[in-house]
């Protein structure tokens, strides 16, 4: 008894190549969108989380810190810090850099704390925002 293997042909293949890439062309840049717009969102939570490290380094010393890296050991050996009030990788933005932050803030906040956005540069728009705990 004589058995047939068949298989693909080549035409046959290419046109499926040819669909699969089509269908990744088309739906590809729509899901980098969206990851793109989650970066920012991220970047707020993390912002939150600093916020309330913030507040729990207050709380325990009576001031702010001078800089973020008193979240994470005690610079001026305040007996009452209590930390290390947050992990160092949570001190960085979904791009990969430090948050800015300034103590005393401007207008009369207690704290500036912000983020240059995907550019890294002031201004900018959509991914490239500045986010910032005042807006």
């Amino acid at each position: 008894m004589l058995v047939s293997h068949r298989g693909f042909t080549l035409m046959e293949m290419l046109i499926v190549m040819a669909i699969v890439g089509m269908l990744v062309a088309m739906v590809g840049p729509t899901i980098m969108n969206q990851f793109s717009n989650t970066q920012p969102k991220a970047a707020r939570a993390q912002m939150g989380m600093i916020e309330t490290s913030l507040a729990a380094h207050r709380l325990d010393t009576s001031s702010y810190p001078s800089s973020l890296d008193g979240l994470i050991k005690n610079s001026t050996n305040k007996p009452s810090w209590k930390g290390a009030y947050i992990k160092p990788s949570q001190l960085l933005d979904p791009w990969g850099e430090k948050f800015k932050y300034k103590s005393p803030g401007s207008n009369g906040r207690d704290f500036d704390l912000y983020s240059l956005g995907a550019d890294k540069k002031d201004g900018g728009e959509g991914n490239n925002a500045d986010l910032k705990n005042w807006e």
